[in-house]
């Protein structure tokens, strides 16, 4: 019998939701997170070690991940991280463009003060990051500003729908890493789509929206 298969199997329900919610969690928190290079095989064995979990649990959870596309299954393959091809890399991105875009019309309309003030602390935090050439503050400002963006949008049809792309799998790889980063007029979009929102306009925040997310999809497709 598989070690820890027992508790996996025979404890209360709550206790096995947790364990499996935890492998799931885990591993898709892991993927998204970049650290592990596309088309990188992923054995069950290290996985469950990992999460300190059982083998049917871990598999449990690489099916799911599996069905939503984090992972890649083929026979005599095994399980892989995702690598996409550039056709279904441009869909994603497409589909982020249309999302995003209108989650931010939608924050014009809904976000409430305290949404505004957190844009703009985050934007005036993105300024001094590129100010003082400290990239990683920008990249996760920038990550900072588009989770607010979506949270203001007050929503949670599009943001769930938004929140199933694989945009950041995408993002690991094909970013140019040795490019310019912020690149040119990311900061003045950030400002456009801010003062969309700040003004309750939201053709205006969808159209900012469109023209940053499709500007950021050119060049990472084209390099």
């Amino acid at each position: 019998m598989e070690q820890g298969s027992n508790t996996d199997t025979k404890a209360e329900a709550g206790t096995v939701v947790t364990r499996y919610e935890q492998a799931y969690e885990g591993l898709r928190s892991l993927l998204l997170s970049g650290s592990i290079e596309p088309n990188t095989r992923l054995t069950e064995a290290d996985l469950t070690s990992r999460f300190n979990v059982s083998r049917s649990t871990m598999r449990s959870a690489l099916v799911r991940l599996a069905q939503e596309g984090y992972v890649s299954s083929e026979v005599n393959r095994g399980v892989r991280t995702k690598s996409f091809s550039v056709e279904e890399a441009a869909d994603i991105l497409e589909a982020r463009e249309t999302l995003e875009a209108a989650l931010a019309g939608k924050a014009a309309e809904r976000a409430t003060e305290a949404d505004i003030a957190e844009l703009d602390g985050t934007l005036e935090a993105m300024k001094e990051a590129q100010a003082r050439g400290d990239q990683t503050a920008y990249s996760r400002g920038n990550r900072r500003f588009h989770e607010q963006v979506k949270r203001a949008a007050h929503q949670t049809t599009l943001a769930r729908v938004y929140d199933g792309l694989l945009y950041p799998l995408v993002m690991r790889q094909y970013r140019n890493i040795s490019a310019p980063h912020p690149r040119r007029g990311s900061l003045e979009e950030h400002q456009a789509v801010y003062l969309a929102i700040l003004t309750r306009n939201p053709d205006a925040a969808i159209a900012a929206m469109r023209h940053h997310v499709s500007s950021a999809r050119r060049q990472l497709l084209l390099g």
